[in-house]
């Protein structure tokens, strides 16, 4: 498996040496020059890891990081940065970075720590999967893609299942349509978005028995599963 990563770095000559060098450790790494490029590549497409420089025109890399939290919490970060004050290092941290390097710094080290952030998180997702979950009145097994109540069992396709399961991570919370999109099907275009819609109307009428599970359409952005108590 390729995993890839967003370099985002506002230094031309910085970022392509990076780029290059990070490509020679077997890495699919796409360059941005600035924070809003950052944020609408990131939003586009799936990315293992996020490298983001701090000190960037038109959106700095601690608001990027904290868009990059508010849309996949789960993606790892670091922060790459020649800002070295402990105030600017806490911040970093505090908005959720895995790390804080400090240029220059030692390309070796950056390696080791990439891997180790990412041997990591590939841990805790295959640990996170339950097998079963409970959403309002039913059940749903991810293994067997079911979703039961009482003695009705519903046999989801593939794609159902990977949206419930998207949705019910993201829950109460916006799942970005981009982001679904995107990690279901692959792509993002006119058609696969009709069809997500229509996957949508369907795992509603799965649920329509029980009033307290809702899917909300946020228009123009996402979905969100509401699970009222």
């Amino acid at each position: 498996m390729v995993h890839k990563i967003l370099l985002v770095e506002d230094d031309p000559c910085f970022g392509s040496v990076l780029k290059s060098y990070l490509e020679l450790s077997d890495y699919d790494v796409t360059l941005c020059v600035n924070g809003n490029e950052g944020l609408e590549t990131f939003r586009k497409d799936r990315y293992d890891i996020c490298l983001l420089d701090v000190m960037m025109p038109q959106m700095d890399g601690f608001t990027l990081g904290k868009k990059i939290r508010e849309i996949a919490p789960g993606v790892p970060f670091v922060y790459i940065t020649a800002k070295s004050l402990k105030e600017d290092m806490k911040l970093g941290y505090e908005i959720g970075a895995d790390d804080y390097v400090i240029k220059p710094f030692d390309s070796e080290l950056l390696i080791l720590k990439i891997k180790a952030i990412l041997s990591r998180c590939e841990g805790e997702t295959e640990e996170a999967k339950p097998r079963y979950i409970q959403i309002g009145q039913y059940l749903f097994n991810t293994e067997l893609r079911t979703i039961s109540k009482n003695e009705e069992v519903i046999k989801l396709t593939p794609k159902e299942s990977h949206l419930l399961e998207l949705l019910y991570k993201y829950r109460d919370h916006l799942l970005l349509r981009d982001k679904a999109l995107t990690e279901i099907w692959g792509t993002n275009d006119y058609f696969t978005a009709r069809s997500m819609d229509v996957y949508i109307t369907k795992l509603r009428k799965y649920f329509k028995e029980d009033e307290k599970i809702k899917i909300d359409n946020i228009h123009g952005s996402g979905f969100r599963l509401i699970i009222e108590e």
